[in-house]
């Protein structure tokens, strides 16, 4: 499954009221990180479909999500369930860590 982008008119119908656990990936133009990550989560959308989805919100076109929930650096991911924040990380972290991690706390959302 590809990455779902998401914007002020769409988060809260595909990120906080979604079926399933939702990953969502601040981001903006200018940072490289955030480019470099991109890979990682299209695979894990994909190695994870089932269990959960990941999504894209450009934090500069889409100010107020970031604002609402506080981020401040770039990339951000966030793991949302039934509308709850559930785990956040900072910074673009290696594939084997960010399953790991999130595999964690998708156990503990069940």
């Amino acid at each position: 499954m590809a990455l779902q982008i998401a914007d002020q008119g769409n988060f809260d119908e595909i990120v906080l009221k979604a079926g399933k656990p939702v990953l969502v990936d601040f981001w903006a133009q200018w940072c490289p990180p955030c480019h470099q990550i991109v890979p990682v989560l299209e695979q894990i959308a994909i190695e994870r479909a089932g269990r959960l989805s990941v999504v894209k919100l450009n934090a500069d076109e889409n100010p107020e999500i970031p604002a609402r929930y506080r981020v401040m650096a770039m990339p951000t991911l966030m793991l949302f369930h039934h509308g709850d924040l559930v785990w956040s990380v900072v910074g673009a972290r290696p594939k084997a860590w960010l399953l790991e991690n999130l595999d964690d706390a998708l156990l503990a959302t069940v």
